[in-house]
């Protein structure tokens, strides 16, 4: 089964948990065990799991790499995205998650981001779930 989900964003550089809606994807599939990939089709985003109770560890995140990769730096790329690219790059286009029970393997305080370095755009996120 491969989902799509719509994911909107609203500025240039945020994370936006997406662990829900995943989850959903994982219930709806059937799969009782398993695995969960997502991945994301686009070059100026990625994913991190990573703490999903205080909003300061995102906040924190994205200051760190803004600050060792920042927006204007004579990048070569011509478009003018280049540091978004890099950010994606480091971040990862995929990931993959254990289910156990219909239920997402993560830890307690963990959640599923997905990382926008180029936006506010409309993206998407593809989820498969294999298993029995």
């Amino acid at each position: 089964m491969l989902k799509q989900i719509s994911v909107p964003t609203n500025t240039r550089s945020e994370f936006v948990d997406i662990t829900d809606r995943v989850q959903e994807a994982v219930r709806r599939s059937g799969i009782t065990d398993g695995l969960c990939y997502v991945y994301v089709p686009h070059t100026t985003a990625g994913f991190t799991i990573n703490e999903n109770t205080d909003p300061n560890v995102r906040k924190d995140i994205l200051t760190e790499l803004e600050k060792r990769i920042p927006w204007q730096d004579n990048y070569s790329h011509t478009e003018g995205n280049a540091a978004a690219h890099i950010k994606a790059s480091l971040m990862g286009f995929s990931q993959t998650i254990f289910v156990e029970n219909r239920m997402l393997v993560l830890g307690t305080w963990q959640g599923i981001f997905f990382c926008e370095f180029d936006g506010p755009r409309q993206r998407k996120v593809l989820v498969r779930v294999e298993g029995k």
